[in-house]
């Protein structure tokens, strides 16, 4: 039984495979906007300090 592959998903991996220095630019990139230290103690405080959101959104006060 065969999968079922995107002409994208076919596009990019003949893309990637013929430009193998893109590799390492995307690594790059993830690198810049993703991969990020965690600060377990900052996660902590800015989830103590979360405002419950009320049930109906748009209601007044």
């Amino acid at each position: 039984m065969a999968l079922y592959e995107s002409e994208h998903t076919k596009f990019m991996r003949e893309w990637m495979a013929q430009h193998p220095q893109e590799q390492q630019e995307q690594q790059a990139g993830r690198a810049l906007w993703w991969d990020k230290p965690q600060d377990a103690e900052a996660r902590k405080r800015a989830a103590a300090a979360k405002v419950p959101t009320k049930a109906y959104y748009y209601q007044p006060d």
